[in-house]
């Protein structure tokens, strides 16, 4: 049991990843992190500790000083460039096991809805593929590093989910630098328009259904697991069951937002009203199925401490905290952080 709950929570958590990038780099050229996080009203046991939340302003702090010590312009380019992409944590691992690119995008955006508080991303798909950046609670034209990094990031990602060297129609971004850098502009394959009124990508619409490469399983067979533990009463039930092959897809696809009946039944290969009937015939409900799964599994994570609430709520398939809160009172008549208090060793 205990080595499931070892590998989802050694999944890194992205909650102040940016800040700890910079202070590594930091270390690397030998300066003083004291006085560096002193300034960004931190201390070096605050980003020495990976589960500890950094705030997004704190960040912003963290990088303009680094910057300065390391008198590097571009230190937010730099830093997006060279880190291990999976070290943005669990939210890399379910865009990775996407089907297409358009819908790995969506799923960071209801990520950062949920789980980040200093920046969410926005993603439209008209006659372009736009994604775009919005500050909360921060003052973005005290950035530019932070941004830059996100930036670089999720282009980055974009070329290593879908195995291609895709460059932006168009960059937009808030702050102003007087030219894009050169090797930026090369690793881009664009120039930026600094100085806009937002802070966006553009890509052409088509590139949202490419499809993604070499799909990263990892977590699928991570949550089946998960599934397989939590719902020990699937032993006593034949594992061809209709349910237990819903139960199946509905681990894979809760944390895509995708956990419906009419995914589930094309995936199962079935019209949404053969499997309704095939469900009955088993006397039960898909709602009553995803509802009870739900449950049981995020009881099932509540027990990992180290896993947020908010990153529980985002696994679970839910768009909002709230949402999630008022479905497990209604299953349990008491709130998430009440259960693992109740529930910790």
């Amino acid at each position: 049991m205990l080595h499931l709950a070892k590998a989802l929570t050694s999944i890194p958590s992205s909650t102040g990843g940016i800040a700890r990038l910079a202070c590594d780099r930091l270390r690397e050229a030998g300066v003083d992190l004291a006085p560096v996080m002193s300034g960004a009203g931190l201390t070096t046991e605050d980003v020495s500790d990976h589960k500890r939340r950094l705030d997004a302003s704190a960040q912003v702090r963290v990088l303009e000083l680094a910057a300065n010590q390391l008198h590097d312009d571009c230190l937010g380019f730099h830093l997006a460039r060279d880190f291990e992409l999976g070290e943005i944590g669990l939210v890399y691992y379910v865009m990775a096991s996407s089907d297409r690119l358009a819908d790995a995008l969506r799923n960071v955006e209801r990520y950062c809805a949920i789980n980040n508080e200093g920046v969410r991303l926005r993603i439209c798909r008209e006659s372009k593929l736009a994604i775009g950046f919005e500050y909360l609670n921060v003052d973005r034209l005290s950035d530019r590093h932070h941004m830059e990094f996100w930036l670089v990031t999720l282009i980055r990602i974009c070329r290593t989910l879908t195995n291609s060297w895709l460059a932006p129609k168009q960059i937009r971004l808030r702050h102003f630098r007087p030219e894009t850098p050169p090797d930026v502009r090369s690793h881009l394959g664009c120039d930026i328009d600094f100085g806009a009124g937002t802070d966006e990508i553009v890509f052409p619409a088509e590139i949202g259904a490419l499809t993604v490469v070499g799909a990263d399983v990892h977590l699928n067979k991570l949550l089946l697991q998960y599934a397989d533990e939590a719902l020990g009463n699937r032993t006593t039930r034949r594992h061809s069951s209709v349910r237990s092959h819903v139960e199946d897809e509905i681990a894979k696809l809760l944390p895509h937002g995708k956990a419906n009946a009419s995914e589930i039944a094309d995936r199962l290969g079935m019209s949404r009203r053969t499997l309704g009937r095939a469900l009955s015939a088993e006397n039960v409900t898909f709602s009553t199925v995803l509802e009870t799964f739900r449950q049981v599994l995020a009881k099932r994570y509540l027990r990992e401490k180290e896993l947020p609430v908010s990153e529980i709520a985002w696994l679970l398939g839910y768009r909002e905290i709230g949402s999630f809160t008022h479905a497990f009172a209604r299953w349990t008549g008491t709130t998430p952080r009440d259960f693992r208090k109740s529930n910790a060793d």
